[in-house]
């Protein structure tokens, strides 16, 4: 088996077949045949000189046959390998120090810290863990004359260390030896004698340059090397892949040639428009980071105001001075420690230059609320930051001429030879992909962080004098490391000195500081072309995201086949290319609030002055602090300052959070902007950006509109008032006539609305969706004023929401006639309540009980109605538990007045029971499929192995739940301990496997359908986004995408999906009974065969239903 240094070194538990050699335990050492000659003198042939000569006593593999036996060679091999882990570990950081002599001997000239280290071209810098960097290294390590350009004795120790345990080099670490050996100017004979014995392992010379992604670089130096032996050898290109076609039946016309129907959009801006707003965003990217004025009421600039100011630019202005040192003798440190064999942070610590950290650290000390921050969530997040900073190094002038010429497909101006997809397009244009980053594990991410944590905490002082100006002058620190107790945790804070919170407070600064990666992008995303190849233009970014560490879901997305995956490529394209803007109207209303003293009933949070504070004086009522105060007066007060403290904090929270929205808002009041998106583990689909996109709340929604306008058509004045109505929440049980027929009869209302909205009737706060009702009351006044209502240029997005999506899709599966009824699949005059359904058959259930004399049941008389049910009944479909239906009627219960709280708990439990009875009755076959895939589910689990499936786009799943693996990092303030569930060494977690398959699966359903309808309407020229089951375009193109909508939900659900998922889970699941866990393997076999009848529902019907999306 294969394997290369950086594979070897990673791997934590592996399997291998025994065919290393034997090597004594005493006396000297040979090198492995693949080695000999290749070691420098003196490096394994005497005693003592290699750290783990004599390791591996016994080959692995060999040994007697019994079961003990075994076990034994599992314990031995598992130790030999850790053993080889930390001797790989410390090959890997010794490479990546500078200044400090070597085992090559070559000592660097001393100076100064490089601004990027070794890390621009080292593994460190592509994102490697730890024990995975000895080949990029040691073979990539140190791109300035001052650093190492590589330590080629410390990589033959590793080959060294991967023959004894049984391990071949493959592709990859030959191509990192010969890039040091480039890199060092090996003489040819020893060049000569690795190239021979790579041609002994039947490894091609050519495969170096064909089969291992190289940045222009590294392929460089590997060519250099190699023709310092062979002169004539000149690589050949490698050959052009063969013609990728999706084979997806979903996506056939998608991808069908010569379509004379295709009709692509075009962006509203010039050629010169786009290439100028390309190279602000690279610009902004460049820079890493973008500042922000916020959007907080500005204070009088008193003489206060302006020395609190001064003061903290001078602080700031000493501790850059004093972070600056701090860091560099923290570098110091790590080498040396690198130096003497000990595990290091080195190669991570020189990933951003100096004043790049000083930077990230200053924004943390300025983000940090006064209440403090958990240190295990801050080092978490700068080790996040450090990750998400760090990019690669791409020609920019090339991406500048590739990305010019990306633009003719999109620009208003120009035209391109073939109408295509962008996708298409830039792959067209040979634009070459950049290798794959490698996930960090959560532990380097979080002891990264927590050192950098630290260092903030000893370096940055402030006057004491700030705190007690009449005190003696001394430094005191400016954060502190406190225990506290959260959710009956004792956990460690760092809190800021209230003289320094004081300080800021005073100065009220009014700049933001954001990540690139944060904001909105300035020009259209680079398009989807693998996994790991799309969005921004610089910064790296997932198709997948997943928490940090998770390498299962990229390694199932590498593994598929390229074409398999275009569908989603594109769709998660063709969402990013929308153009927007910001409605400029809602903006100036909102921030009118946000400077007052907000608004919570319309989503505006209040200031932190209008939270509620402790008891004057820290005196409670009735004076339960003084000595006489009985211990219940004592403990009352106590939960009230809890109550109140918890208040607090959650207020802080949402006022931070409309913070940021509103000053994004602001800050791109006047451009166009696009918002990348990838998805979830599922195949859901987000923003990249977190704080400013339309996946928000009402607020955030009202504050979006598409910057494309279209001429809104003879229907278009319809369906924004259609539209209008949905928002209010009224009639929802109505024909759309009567919709329109309201609209029109409440117009002086909306035009009252949208031109006196904070000083007329108000009728717009009234609304589910306030905000937005608001927002589409000033489209509509624009549209009665002016002369033609046809030819009026709208902006404003209209929604059409699917009904119970979940319910939908298993109504479909199951071919349910009662429930497709239920969930508007069937055509119907009015629109169907699934909610009102329940509540009414609960009710039913609560009379037969009531006149048995069930005592709970009569006290419910009169309370059972749609709002008690409604959550229930959405989150069955997604998995909810009966404990977790329970505690949502529970807190429907307390929130009616007149309904008797000591009846709560027992009504709470009654009701949840009849909901799920009412649902199985309603839903039969719904709730047969939840029950087949919950048992697959759990015996998948059995057999050891994690769920997998793959949607009908092609889109590979996996389940991340595994038994989590708890983590220690030893040192400094505090021990930080931390659960992780992503290790695919522990075992599947049986419960949430179960209850999370039938949920993720139907997401990945309405995930496909989405994709699909983006597709399809791409290709007739619609602006097309969603927020997963809600579907928005232009008022204008609401019928088109209606019918759109509801082809693909009927052509996906025409394909046999739950056939094909047991077909699938048996090849995956059940390849042979005759295994050591044949019983599971036997149970899950019949479970996958006996898929749940279906019943007989016509699905051409969702074709001619109006209210399927409405």
């Amino acid at each position: 088996m294969a394997y290369s240094v950086a594979q070897a070194t990673a791997l934590s538990r592996p399997s291998w077949t025994g065919n290393s050699q034997s090597a004594g335990t005493t006396g000297s050492c040979p090198a492995p045949a693949p080695l000999q000659g290749l070691l420098p003198p003196g490096s394994c042939g005497s005693p003592g000189a290699f750290p783990v000569r004599g390791l591996f006593a016994a080959a692995v593999g060999r040994g007697t046959t019994t079961p003990g036996g075994r076990r034994r060679r599992r314990r031995v091999a598992v130790a030999r390998w850790s053993r080889v882990q930390t001797a790989c570990r410390r090959c890997a950081v010794a490479a990546g120090r500078r200044g400090f002599g070597g085992p090559c001997g070559r000592r660097a000239t001393p100076a100064s810290w490089p601004k990027k280290g070794p890390s621009v071209a080292s593994g460190a810098g592509r994102g490697a863990c730890l024990p995975a960097l000895v080949s990029r290294t040691a073979g990539r390590a140190a791109v300035t004359r001052n650093c190492w350009r590589g330590s080629f004795k410390e990589l033959m120790y590793v080959f060294f260390m991967l023959k004894d345990a049984g391990l071949a080099p493959d592709l990859l670490s030959y191509a990192a030896a010969l890039q040091c050996m480039g890199r060092l100017d090996q003489d040819a004979s020893t060049i000569q004698r690795c190239l021979k014995q790579m041609e002994q392992d039947r490894l091609s010379l050519q495969g170096l340059f064909s089969a291992v992604p190289l940045s222009a670089e590294e392929r460089e130096e590997l060519l250099r090397a190699v023709r310092k032996a062979r002169p004539a050898f000149i690589p050949q290109p490698p050959p052009p892949p063969p013609p990728q076609v999706n084979t997806s039946p979903l996506l056939q016309e998608i991808y069908a040639k010569q379509d004379p129907s295709v009709s692509y959009p075009k962006l509203h801006l010039s050629l010169k428009e786009l290439q100028g707003l390309f190279r602000q965003q690279l610009g902004v990217e460049m820079a890493t980071t973008v500042t922000v004025e916020s959007v907080e009421k500005a204070p009088l600039l008193t003489e206060e105001v302006l020395q609190a100011r001064k003061t903290l630019a001078a602080l700031r202005a000493e501790w850059e001075s004093v972070l600056s040192l701090e860091l560099q003798e923290i570098k110091e440190s790590e080498a040396r420690a690198a130096s003497e064999g000990r595990p290091s942070l080195f190669p991570y610590l020189c990933l951003l230059s100096e004043k790049e950290l000083v930077g990230l650290l200053l924004q943390t000390l300025q983000a940090l609320p006064p209440h403090g921050e958990s240190l295990l969530f801050l080092a978490h997040e700068l080790g996040m930051r450090v990750l998400k900073r760090k990019r690669l190094r791409n020609q920019v002038e090339e991406l500048e001429q590739r990305y010019s010429e990306y633009l003719h497909l999109l620009a208003s101006d120009t035209q391109v030879a073939e109408p295509c997809l962008p996708r298409q397009h830039w792959e067209a244009l040979g634009v070459p992909e950049a290798p794959p980053e490698q996930p960090w594990p959560v532990s380097v991410l979080v002891q990264l962080g927590k050192q950098l944590a630290e260092v903030l905490v000893r370096a940055v002082q402030m006057p004491s004098s700030l705190a007690a100006p009449r005190g003696p002058s001394t430094l005191i620190p400016v954060l502190y490391h406190v225990y506290s107790f959260r959710s009956f945790r004792q956990i460690g804070i760092l809190k800021p000195h209230p003289a320094f919170t004081q300080l800021q407070e005073t100065a009220a600064e009014r700049t933001l500081i954001f990540e690139s990666t944060e904001v909105p992008m300035l020009c259209p995303p680079l398009p989807w072309t693998s996994p790991h190849s799309g969005a921004f233009l610089l910064s790296p970014t997932k198709m997948m995201r997943s928490l940090e560490g998770t390498q299962q879901h990229q390694l199932l997305l590498e593994r598929c086949p390229p074409a398999e995956l275009h569908g989603a490529l594109d769709a998660l394209t063709q969402l990013g290319n929308c153009a927007w803007r910001v409605n400029g109207r809602v903006l100036d209303l909102v921030l009118d609030l946000f400077r007052d003293k907000g608004c919570p009933r319309l989503g505006v949070p209040a200031p932190p002055t209008e939270a509620p504070r402790p008891p004057e004086g820290r005196q409670a009522p009735k004076g339960c602090l003084l000595p006489e105060a009985s211990p219940a007066d004592k403990a009352e007060m106590r939960r009230e300052l809890a109550r109140r403290l918890k208040v607090a904090r959650e207020m802080q929270s949402l006022r931070a959070d409309a913070l940021y929205r509103l000053s994004l808002a602001q800050h791109l009041r006047n451009h166009v902007f696009w918002l990348p998106h990838n998805m979830d583990f599922r195949g859901r689909t987000y923003p990249c950006s977190p704080h400013f996109n339309h996946l928000g709340s009402d607020l955030a929604r009202a504050l979006l509109e598409f910057a494309q306008g279209r001429p809104l058509g003879p229907h278009g004045l319809d369906w924004l008032k259609i539209h209008l109505v949905n928002l209010t929440g009224l009639k929802k049980r109505e024909s759309l006539q009567t919709r329109r027929d309201y609209a029109d009869a409440v117009m002086e209302d909306i035009l009252d609305s949208a031109e006196r909205p904070m000083t007329g009737r108000k009728w717009w706060m009234e609304a589910d969706e306030p905000w937005q009702t608001l927002a589409c009351c000033m489209e509509i006044a624009q549209v009665v004023h002016s002369p033609d209502p046809t030819t009026y240029i709208s902006h404003f997005p209209v929604h059409q929401d699917g009904s119970c999506n979940g319910l939908q899709h298993y109504a479909a599966l199951g071919r349910d006639s009662m429930g497709a009824t239920s969930v508007n699949l069937s055509p119907s005059d009015l629109p169907q309540d699934v909610y009102s359904e329940v509540a009414a058959q609960v009710e039913v259930f609560r009379k037969q009980d009531a006149k048995q004399g069930v005592r709970v049941a009569q006290v419910l008389e009169g309370f059972i109605s749609r709002k008690v049910v409604k959550q229930t009944v959405m989150t069955v479909v997604y998995g909810v538990t009966r404990y977790g239906g329970r505690l949502q009627i529970e807190r429907r219960l307390r929130e009616l007045e007149d309904f008797p709280q000591e009846f709560v708990w027992e009504a709470s439990h009654y009701l949840v029971r009849q909901v799920f009875n009412s649902l199985q009755e309603m839903f039969s076959g719904t709730r047969s499929i939840q029950r087949w895939l919950t048992e697959s589910a759990r015996l998948i689990s059995l057999t050891g192995s994690a769920v997998e499936w793959i949607t009908p786009l092609g889109v590979p799943i996996i389940q991340p739940y595994h038994r989590d693996s708890k983590v220690m990092i030893k040192g400094g303030l505090q021990s930080l301990t931390f659960s992780s569930s992503v290790d695919t060494n522990q075992k599947p977690n049986t419960l949430k496997q179960k209850n999370g398959f039938p949920p993720n699966f139907i997401h990945s359903l309405d995930s496909t359908h989405m994709m699909l309808t983006a597709l399809h309407c791409y290709r007739k020229g619609l602006t097309f986004v969603s927020v997963h089951d809600c579907f928005w375009t232009h008022a204008a193109d609401v019928g088109v995408m209606n019918q759109v909508c509801r082809e693909q939900f009927v052509r996906l659900h025409s394909q046999p999906i739950l056939h094909d998922l047991s077909r699938f889970l048996l090849k995956r699941f059940c390849p042979d009974s005759r295994t050591s866990k044949s019983m599971w393997v036997s149970r899950l076999k019949d479970t996958l065969l006996s898929v749940p009848p279906t019943g007989t529902f016509d699905l051409e019907q969702v074709k001619h239903s109006t209210f399927f999306f409405s």
